[in-house]
C-alpha cells in the first residue's frame, strides 16, 4: 500500500522561512500597553517579565531547533470521524511492550512529551527495567497543533475519546493504557467510563473527584480542595471563562499578535507551575515558547479554545469509574483533591502516587517523576 493511499500517512513538520522571519518582523513592531499598577501579577503577565519573554522569542528562540527536535520521531496524519489527526508513534524494540496514548491539555502541546518518550519506549537505556515498556501515542487534540481544525461543532470530549479509541484500533492495538492531564486527564476519563473494547486501564495526573454532594463538615484537606476550585474558577479563571464563552474573540485577537499569544499562554504556565515566583523557576523560556511557537505557527488560538466551548457544561465532579484507575497528585496541581475524594470517585484504584514537587504541567515540569509514576502505576495491568 502506498503513502499516498494509506489510511495513515506520513507527516513532517516544515515551517517555511517566510513565517519564520514574519514572526520575527512582528515581535519587533509589538506594540506596548502601558504597565500594571500594582507590584504582583494580580492584573495578569507583568510588562517587564512579557517583554524579556518576546525579546527572547525574536532574538535567541531557535525554531528549527524545536522542528529538528519533533522531527526525530515518526509522525503521523489519520482522518477519523472526518478530521486529520496528528500524532507521534514511537514503537519499543520489546515487543512485549504496552501500548499507551498520552493526550495534552491547552495550553499543552505534543511538545510536553517528547522527553517522555525515550525513557517509557526504551527503559533500559534510561537505567528501568525492560519490563516496563510502552509504544507510545501522543495525538494532537483536534484543533490544536498540527491536527485538523473542526469546521462543526461537537468536538467534546467524547468523541475525542471516540476518536482516540479508533485511533488505537487502526494501530492495530487489542489492550493498550491511557494516561493524561489537563484537558487530556478529561479525554482519559472519558475514555474510562466508556471503557471501551481493549482499553485496560488509565493513569491521570490531573484527578476530577468533586463529590456531587458536598460533606456538611470537611477535613482539612476537603477544605483546601474547595478553596483550590474556588481558586481555579475565580482568581485564575480568566482564560477559560473567556474561551468557555468566547473562543472566536480570543481567536482574533491573538491570531494577529504573537505577543499576545504568548502573554495568553505565558499567564497560565505563571498560575498553575510549582514555582517560587516565575514560571521560569519550573520550566524554562524555551520550553514555554516551544508551546507557544506551536500555538503561532499552526494559527490554532480559536481552535484549541473551543474546547472549553464544547464542553463548558463540565465540572470537576467527573464520573465515578470501575476500571482500573492509577493517579499521581502533584502538590502544586489546581484544583487539588483529597485522597479520600479520589478512592470515592476511582472505585478500582490500582495506584495512588504523591510527588513531592511539581505542578499542573507536570510532564514538563516533572518528566522523570511522572514517567516512574506511569511505570508503576500501570506496572499491574501487564499480563
Amino acid at each position: 500500500m502506498t503513502a499516498s493511499s494509506s489510511p495513515i500517512r506520513p507527516f513532517t513538520v516544515t515551517i517555511p522561512d517566510s513565517e519564520v522571519e514574519d514572526l520575527k518582523q512582528r515581535l519587533a513592531r509589538t506594540r506596548w500597553p502601558n504597565p500594571e499598577t500594582v507590584p504582583d501579577w494580580s492584573q495578569g503577565v507583568r510588562l517587564e517579565n512579557a517583554k524579556s519573554l518576546i525579546g527572547h522569542w525574536e532574538r535567541d528562540y531557535d525554531w528549527r531547533r524545536f522542528e529538528s527536535e519533533l522531527n526525530r520521531f515518526p509522525q503521523f496524519l489519520t482522518e477519523i470521524d472526518g478530521l486529520d489527526i496528528h500524532f507521534i508513534h514511537v514503537r519499543s524494540t520489546n515487543p512485549n511492550a504496552m501500548p499507551l496514548i498520552l493526550t495534552h491539555g491547552w495550553p499543552g502541546s505534543i511538545a510536553e512529551f517528547l522527553r517522555l518518550i525515550g525513557p517509557l519506549t526504551d527503559p533500559v537505556a534510561y537505567g528501568g527495567d525492560v519490563d516496563d515498556s510502552f509504544d507510545v501515542v501522543i495525538p494532537s487534540l483536534p484543533g490544536f497543533g498540527f491536527s485538523g481544525k473542526p469546521a462543526e461543532t461537537g468536538w467534546n470530549v467524547t468523541r475525542i475519546a471516540s476518536a482516540w479509541t479508533e485511533l488505537m484500533k487502526r494501530l492495530g492495538y487489542t489492550k493498550w493504557a491511557a494516561q493524561g492531564g489537563d484537558w487530556g486527564s478529561v479525554v482519559t476519563t472519558a475514555l474510562g467510563a466508556m471503557q471501551p473494547e481493549g482499553l485496560v486501564g488509565i493513569h491521570l495526573n490531573t484527578q476530577y473527584a468533586l463529590p456531587a454532594e458536598i460533606p456538611e463538615t470537611l477535613s482539612p484537606d476537603e477544605r483546601h480542595a474547595l478553596d483550590t476550585v474556588a481558586f481555579y474558577g475565580g482568581e485564575i479563571g480568566g482564560a477559560n471563562h473567556l474561551q468557555g464563552t468566547k473562543p472566536e474573540t480570543i481567536g482574533i485577537a491573538l491570531a494577529d499578535s504573537p505577543a499576545g499569544q504568548a502573554a495568553w499562554i505565558y499567564d497560565k504556565f505563571q498560575s498553575k507551575t510549582d514555582n517560587h515566583g516565575l514560571a521560569e523557576d519550573a520550566l524554562s523560556t524555551d520550553d514555554m515558547l516551544d508551546t507557544i511557537s506551536l500555538y503561532w505557527y499552526t494559527n490554532s488560538a480559536a481552535s484549541s479554545a473551543r474546547i472549553y466551548w464544547e464542553n463548558k457544561s463540565g465540572g470537576f465532579a467527573g464520573p465515578t469509574l470501575t476500571l482500573p484507575v492509577a493517579v499521581t497528585v502533584f502538590p502544586r496541581d489546581i484544583p487539588l483533591f483529597p485522597r479520600n475524594w479520589i478512592e470515592d470517585t476511582y472505585t478500582n484504584l490500582i495506584h495512588y502516587g504523591e510527588a513531592d514537587r511539581g505542578g499542573h504541567f507536570a510532564a514538563l515540569e516533572q518528566p522523570e517523576i511522572l514517567i516512574n509514576e506511569i511505570r508503576t502505576g500501570l506496572r499491574s495491568l501487564r499480563s
